[in-house]
Parts: C-alpha cells; structure tokens; sequence
C-alpha cells in the first residue's frame, strides 16, 4: 500500500497551525517523554504506523527503557509506570476515545491530581495534536520506513 497524497509537500500552508501548535508544545510544561508516551499509546490506538514508530525512535533518543516503550499499550497491567503517567495515559485514551468514553469525570477528577489547570490544558492539546496527525498520515497512508 503506497501513500496517497505527500500532505507536507502538497499543502504545506495548510499544516502551519499544526507546527505552530508542535513547537508551542516543544516549550509546553508537560516532561518531553511523557508527551512522547503520550503521542505513543494515540498513536497505537489509531493504528498510525507511521506515528508509532516515530515515537517509539524518539523515545529510544530520549534514553527511555525499551521495556516501557514496549509496554505502553498494555500500561494498566504493568508496574513501570508512575501515578502520573498512569493518569495522562487514561486521559488521552479517553479523550482520543471521546465519542465513546464522552470523558468521564472519574477520569477527569484522577488525572486532576497529578496535573494543574494549565497543564492539563497542554496535555489535552498533545492529545488533540497527536489525534489530528494519526488522521493525517492514516488518510493519505503515510508509512515508516525502513532505517538500514
């Protein structure tokens, strides 16, 4: 399956408010491999093969445990995860899930506890970014490649 269209290429003016918003979030309070576990476990629930395996590099940049990295998509039955990670996982999953979870306020009250007003509002926004690129790449069939 070859991709589609080269989104970046044919409509670079049409992502401008998808990097502004990325490079907003680069300077964001939220820890960079948070976010990047963040971006992860989306992007295993879209099935966004490019975006998983761009974050799982990513995260192998940043220096986190493979085993965690392998381990993101089942983090409710392993103990590598902290009560914060715990929290902003449940959150983007429901939040990526919205039309079926509606966001519950069991989940809204957990991930209030380890995250203040503003940096809630930055993750929801990784969520809400991380979400709009799955869309993307999935829609015009963008794929990993191969690194030698």
């Amino acid at each position: 399956m070859g991709q589609r269209i080269d989104y970046n290429k044919t409509s670079p003016n049409a992502l401008q408010g998808f990097i502004a918003t990325g490079k907003y979030l680069d300077t964001c309070i939220i820890e960079e491999k948070l976010r990047r576990l963040i971006e992860l476990r989306i992007s295993q629930i879209n099935g966004c093969a490019y975006c998983v395996d761009m974050h799982c590099e990513q995260l192998r940049v940043l220096e986190e445990d493979q085993q965690r990295i392998d381990c993101v998509c089942v983090w409710r039955e392993v103990p590598f995860f902290t009560d914060r990670e715990r929290a902003a996982l449940a959150w983007a999953e429901s939040v990526t899930l919205v039309s079926a979870t509606r966001v519950p306020d069991e989940i809204f009250n957990r991930v209030s506890e380890h995250f203040d007003e503003k940096e809630l509002v930055d993750l929801t926004v990784i969520v809400a970014m991380m979400n709009a690129w799955n869309r993307m790449a999935i829609s015009f069939r963008k794929a990993p490649f191969r690194k030698a």
